[in-house]
């Protein structure tokens, strides 16, 4: 080969290696575009809980100038999905409390299940609606313990539907959290997976008796229908008034109607006990008080959560809420009540346009004892997703969880422990001024 071949052969590679060079630093071609799709609010456009729709954003414009391609983040790619059900009457009755129950769980799920996500899981609220009916609850119950992706759940607002439904829950060991439901019956069956962020509604006699006290009243008469609540109520407030010191006149524990309300009616104006205490629905319960007041009685009343029933003491007229006044008693507090709450109903009221209602905040307190609960069961497990048997024991030893509505334990049947209850006065037999009567004293309480 000659010189000049040589050089030629060389100039050659030399410029091949050169473009190969080039092609390794700076690549083939330009970087792919970026779509970005963000959540934004279309107008008019919410789902049935009042959230934001998924809108997919337009891609700006493509500019004729070079521009360098901006970094993206990882796609989050959960290892699995955890689900937490909510199971609320959304339609044919009770749906406005049942709305108020799923969006203080939504809210939760979205503000809470950051430390999973940590994990690397994907937290799911399903909702179902329970119609407030037996047969429809026992049904989503079947679909729910189902799906084993779901761990736990928050529900019901009704306490025939809880206590219908937790048998099915039961058994397939699936843990929840009633922020509503009040019936012994619940709890008495001493059920793992069962567990109640409420007062029960046989603890009202007991929270009745302290506010006596505390109001100085020195002499009691007790009226109470026969139901199995109504009876242990009265026996309840009629014991612990009598360990306080105060004077028990009477009682009359028989359905009060216009055969026998005037004898009920003599006999209480004869006593002149300084506080009636009335364990009896409102359809019963405002006859007598009326009867009472135009008989000349002019003591206090006061009564458990069935007097909160503006519907019928609107027709009573304002002597029920003269002379000594009338007040009852409630398991559940306004969201505004709880002084932890401020930044909760701040949120809720935000992204809902409406202030919570009677449960929204224990709804989300529930929910993050559901959280919590898997989060302490996975974080046991060293990082894998726990049973629903583990998660079930895991609530059961939580110790002093902070919520919204205060800091909450429960013992070995469920209960919350201590809760509390709640005495409000009616300062208006209006219906539309009812949601005004204050809460005037507050009581903690151990279940019965």
């Amino acid at each position: 080969m000659s010189i000049a071949s040589i050089a030629t052969w060389s100039r050659r590679l030399a410029l091949f290696l050169s473009q190969v060079i080039l092609v390794l630093v700076f690549g083939c071609g330009p970087a792919p575009t970026e779509v970005v799709i963000s959540l934004a609010t279309a107008t008019g456009s919410t789902s049935p809980t009042g959230s934001p729709v998924p809108v997919i954003a337009t891609p700006p414009a493509q500019s004729t100038e070079t521009q360098v391609p901006a970094l993206t983040a990882t796609p989050f790619v959960p290892k699995a999905v955890i689900k937490i059900f909510s199971h609320v009457p959304l339609s044919v009755s009770r749906e406005s409390q049942g709305q108020d129950i799923l969006r203080g769980t939504e809210l939760a799920v979205q503000q809470l299940a950051g430390p999973l996500n940590e994990f690397g899981y994907k937290v799911e609220l399903v909702a179902y609606d329970d119609q407030n009916l037996v047969q429809t609850a026992l049904a989503n119950a079947q679909a729910i313990v189902a799906d084993p992706e779901i761990l736990c759940g928050v529900g019901h607002y009704d306490s025939d539907t809880t206590i219908a439904a937790s048998d099915t829950y039961h058994a397939a060991g699936l843990a929840f959290v009633t922020p509503a439901a009040t019936a012994p019956l619940l709890t008495d069956r001493n059920y793992l997976e069962v567990n109640r962020l409420i007062g029960r509604a046989d603890g009202q006699g007991f929270a009745a008796a302290q506010f006596a006290r505390e109001q100085g009243i020195k002499s009691i008469f007790v009226v109470s229908q026969k139901g199995d609540n109504t009876l242990r109520n009265a026996e309840f407030f009629r014991t612990e008034t009598s360990r306080l010191g105060i004077q028990w006149l009477g009682s009359e524990l028989n359905t009060v109607n216009d055969e026998n309300r005037a004898k009920v009616v003599s006999e209480i104006v004869n006593a002149n006990p300084e506080l009636l205490y009335i364990s009896t629905s409102a359809n019963q319960a405002i006859p007598l008080l009326t009867a009472l007041r135009a008989a000349g009685y002019r003591g206090r009343f006061l009564g458990t959560e069935r007097l909160d029933n503006p519907s019928v003491i609107s027709a009573a007229g304002m002597s029920l809420v003269q002379d000594g006044g009338l007040y009852y008693t409630l398991t559940s507090a306004p969201a505004e009540y709880y002084p932890s709450a401020a930044q909760f109903v701040q949120d809720f009221q935000s992204r809902y346009s409406a202030p919570p209602l009677s449960f929204a905040a224990r709804a989300y307190d529930a929910t993050g004892i559901c959280l919590k609960a898997i989060e302490n069961a996975t974080r046991a497990r060293g990082g894998t997703l726990p049973s629903r048997g583990e998660v079930a024991r895991a609530i059961r030893a939580l110790k002093d969880y902070q919520g919204v509505t205060g800091t909450h334990n429960f013992n070995s049947r469920g209960e919350a422990t201590p809760i509390q209850y709640y005495v409000y006065q009616v300062i208006s037999t209006e219906s539309a001024s009812w949601d005004q009567n204050p809460v005037v004293a507050a009581y903690e309480v151990t279940p019965p």
